[in-house]
């Protein structure tokens, strides 16, 4: 009787070894994701010489546009005696224009 607990204490202990080191890895992938995104940036920014020109990594905020957007719309509502409603087609017109310039650097 006495030796079915100890086997039954054991893999308890084995569950609880296991279930920690899954839990560390759990909580080691952040610091490992943000430890690669970093290498990868580091290569991205690397220049190795004045007379060599790479690329930037694409920012949103080298975008340049200047838009205009003009928008018209119709419609009509009739309220009739009863309580009923009655609508007629809404017509709808959406016109943008304008130029957008993406650069890789700042100008």
């Amino acid at each position: 009787m006495l030796r079915l607990k100890k086997t039954g204490q054991s893999t308890a202990e084995y569950a609880i070894v296991i279930g920690l080191v899954i839990a560390a890895a759990v909580a080691m992938q952040v610091y490992v994701k943000r430890g690669i995104q970093a290498k990868i940036r580091g290569v991205v920014d690397y220049q190795p010489d004045a007379n060599t020109t790479i690329l930037k990594q694409y920012e949103p905020y080298y975008s340049l546009s200047e838009m205009d957007t003009v928008r018209t719309s119709a419609g009509t509502t009739n309220t009739t005696a009863g309580g009923g409603v009655v609508r007629g087609t809404v017509v709808e017109t959406t016109r943008r224009t304008g130029n957008q310039k993406t650069t890789a650097v700042p100008e």
